[in-house]
């Protein structure tokens, strides 16, 4: 199987200061993969650079899709814009007409248990709220590729725990390859096919041997 993304003896410096050296990483289509490392190791670089919003300094680097969902540790929504329209942007910028996006817009809103707030704005949401509306944008651009740069940091333990079920029902209806970022490792707990431990000397944890978790 041809791999989505594909790392090899990946380097990035910030100035005089090294952040990755010589990384390699595959992820299969599909594959849910966890990323742990203490703050600064360069996890947020590793998939900032997958998501094209950084550039390795050498090395081979090959991402095989341009449908990339990245939701971030801060919702990141547009402040004068609704819930429904944080939602349909993305969905307009990909050349969607709009009474297609908006429909889209509202599936994923309600998959996320926030039809009912389609029409606030961030300020009137909740922190868990906002989040979700960042799920639900990323997941209706029908991503190949979904990027968790710690999502959850911040939430309660229960709200944590409702968004990481929210989280796994859609992705049983998925193939999109996960990578998620935490310094939490009970997050990734039964959810990843891999896990991998960044550090001095990157280690490799399989907890399953990969496999398409659905068939389409």
């Amino acid at each position: 199987m041809t791999p989505i993304i594909e790392m090899k003896n990946v380097n990035k410096r910030f100035g005089k200061t090294p952040v990755i050296t010589r990384f390699n990483l595959t992820v299969q289509p599909g594959e849910i993969l966890g990323m742990l490392g203490p703050s600064g190791i360069g996890k947020s670089t590793i998939l900032r650079m997958i998501a094209g919003l950084e550039t390795p300094d050498s090395g081979h680097m090959h991402v095989d899709s341009s449908h990339i969902g990245y939701v971030f540790q801060e919702a990141r929504l547009l402040p004068w814009d609704t819930a429904l329209d944080n939602v349909i942007l993305p969905l307009r910028a990909q050349g969607m007409d709009k009474k297609k996006a908006t429909d889209r817009a509202r599936l994923y809103l309600k998959r996320m248990r926030l039809f009912t707030f389609e029409k606030a704005y961030p300020h009137q949401l909740s922190g868990g709220m906002r989040q979700r509306v960042a799920l639900a944008r990323a997941f209706a651009i029908n991503p190949d590729i979904l990027l968790l740069d710690e999502p959850f940091t911040g939430l309660d333990k229960n709200l944590k725990k409702n968004m990481q079920h929210l989280l796994d029902t859609i992705l049983e209806a998925s193939q999109i390859a996960v990578i998620h970022v935490t310094h939490d490792q009970s997050e990734l707990l039964g959810r990843t096919n891999r896990t991998i431990h960044l550090g001095p000397q990157p280690q490799e944890q399989c907890k399953t041997p990969y496999q398409n978790p659905i068939n389409v």
